[in-house]
């Protein structure tokens, strides 16, 4: 086992966790872990953009309105107002750091830059690189990360649980994270981090449903930590259905990018009828819990297994121009978004809930910081408007980081950390038993904590987590640790903090629609659970 010492640990390399690293200061010892390689995240994925006011004919004012009522209700607007207006500063510092971004003209380097119009937005404000927008922000943040010479990047570590004074048995001072327990996949050994500062930039948990558009990695591991570690955790029962999926046998979690209905993409049923001027009023671009709760009301009306999304009136110029990335990997997969409709179907998207964050991104836990699609901040409140997240990620890494710098903290002596115990498990001889829960696990969550809900599915899926959670605690005193239980273990808890969250919501409320609470409760609350109370019962505060 090794020890290393940082003055500030993040956990999690997309564009919240390089962000943050590159902000710090340069005299800071920054360990940056990377649960695969550097580059791989939902950033990598993001096909969007990012919304900010760019252009003369749009306003503050406007993306904020737009903010609130996406959120419906739940924004903190103090959090959107911040939010929004250093929107434009944020991508002036991608654009300073190299970030290459569509113009109108791709031939005229000083052209104005291309914005696209997504759901939800009364205006065109979404900046991006053609349809490929998180591989550029991840590519230019990556290359800047690797120059740094106080940021060391360890890839594929594996954060397993915060170190906090209360877990050393010191609770002679107010409890502060101290750093983490960390497994080294490529050395198969768990190691000691410990830090002043501790950053979770974990991303959210959207693996917990069977189809997602995240990648593997998505488990929730950041908001697992920090419910185990003392933190209240908000909204989780808010979470996002991308209304456009790809649905084909080989595609696992390919996302057609909302830009394709923002540039006059129709949603058809499969007698290539649109249908969308039924569930509302902005039809193809309404906000994405409304989109996808129509997909889901006409496919299960009509019994199909998807619909479809049609582009190819446009001309093939104008697709391969705006969607050269989506084109070729449709093309992979047989399908000429110039010549055809593409075959969609809902998929889990986003966690719009997590772990509560002011707005320098602190949490419950004295030098814990939780940054990105891990937190809850306020901005999204019951629903993410389109291109929001990655703002997000920028703008509060920037107010973390500064947080961190000015900090000048000077710290007690700390209690000597233990190495991680192995001296009482085995090697298991029973892996399937990990595997039959992880799919078990994201089947019931799928059918009973989807797009629609009810009570009874949702106590359904009460008693099977319950039993799951039982299961995977017994497994985890006995036997190694090995990734895939780890990211078991970490899913289970999410699952359980959402099902609680739902069962505790009487109200029909942005992405949360209960058939048996179909109206929205009067007063808007946020769902707040604590560690320090049962799960059964949650404060609910406005």
């Amino acid at each position: 086992m090794a020890l290393y010492q940082h003055d500030v640990l993040v956990i999690g390399s997309g564009a919240a966790g390089l962000t943050l690293a590159l902000q710090l200061a340069p005299s800071l010892r920054v360990a940056l872990l990377s649960k695969s390689t550097l580059d791989e995240g939902s950033t990598l994925y993001a096909q969007g953009g990012i919304a900010a006011v760019l252009d003369p004919e749009d306003s503050i004012e406007s993306h904020i309105r737009d903010t609130l009522n996406a959120g419906d209700g739940l924004c903190d607007e103090s959090v959107v107002r911040h939010t929004v207006a250093q929107a434009p500063s944020a991508i002036e510092k991608l654009i300073e750091s190299g970030a290459q971004f569509t113009r109108t003209d791709s031939a005229d380097p000083h052209a104005p830059y291309h914005l696209t119009q997504e759901g939800g937005h009364s205006n065109r404000r979404v900046i991006h690189a053609a349809d490929a927008t998180g591989r550029a922000i991840e590519k230019t943040l990556t290359q800047q990360v690797q120059s740094r010479s106080n940021i060391e990047v360890y890839e594929h570590h594996f954060a397993i649980d915060l170190i906090t004074r209360s877990k050393l048995g010191d609770n002679s001072t107010t409890d502060r994270v101290m750093g983490a327990y960390v497994l080294d996949r490529n050395r198969d050994q768990v190691n000691i981090f410990q830090a002043n500062h501790v950053v979770l930039a974990t991303g959210g948990g959207s693996k917990v449903y069977l189809y997602t558009s995240n990648p593997d990695i998505s488990t929730g591991d950041g908001i697992a930590m920090a419910w185990r570690s003392g933190c209240r955790i908000a909204n989780m029962e808010f979470n996002q259905f991308h209304p456009t999926c790809l649905y084909h046998p080989q595609a696992k979690s390919f996302l057609v990018t909302e830009a394709v209905r923002g540039e006059g993409g129709k949603l058809l049923l499969p007698d290539q009828s649109p249908f969308m001027d039924r569930f509302d009023s902005r039809q193809e671009l309404a906000p994405r819990d409304i989109v996808a709760r129509a997909i889901d009301h006409e496919m299960k009306r009509l019994g199909v297994d998807n619909l479809y999304l049609d582009l190819s009136f446009q001309s093939a110029d104008f697709i391969q121009h705006h969607f050269p990335m989506v084109r070729r990997r449709l093309l992979q997969f047989g399908v000429d978004m110039t010549q055809e409709p593409i075959p969609i179907v809902p998929a889990a998207h986003y966690t719009c809930g997590g772990i509560m964050t002011n707005l320098q991104g602190e949490t419950d836990l004295k030098g814990l910081y939780a940054v990105g699609e891990v937190a809850h901040t306020g901005l999204h409140g019951a629903n993410r408007m389109a291109s929001n997240s990655l703002l997000e990620c920028l703008v509060f890494a920037h107010s973390a980081a500064e947080t961190i710098n000015q900090s000048g903290e000077i710290l007690s002596p700390s209690p000597p950390i233990p190495p991680w115990d192995e001296s009482r498990v085995t090697d298991s001889d029973e892996a399937v038993v990990v595997s039959h829960n992880w799919d078990e696990l994201r089947r019931f969550m799928w059918d009973y904590v989807g797009i629609v809900r009810t009570t009874k599915r949702l106590e359904r899926a009460h008693h099977r987590i319950d039993l799951l959670q039982h299961e995977i605690r017994e497994y985890y005193s006995h036997f190694r640790i090995s990734n895939n239980l780890l990211e078991l273990r970490n899913l289970a808890q999410v699952a359980e903090l959402i099902i609680h969250s739902a069962l505790q919501r009487r109200e029909s409320r942005g992405l949360h629609y209960t058939l048996d609470y179909p109206e929205k409760s009067p007063t808007p609350e946020n769902t707040i659970l604590s560690p320090h109370s049962p799960l059964s019962s949650s404060s609910r505060q406005p």
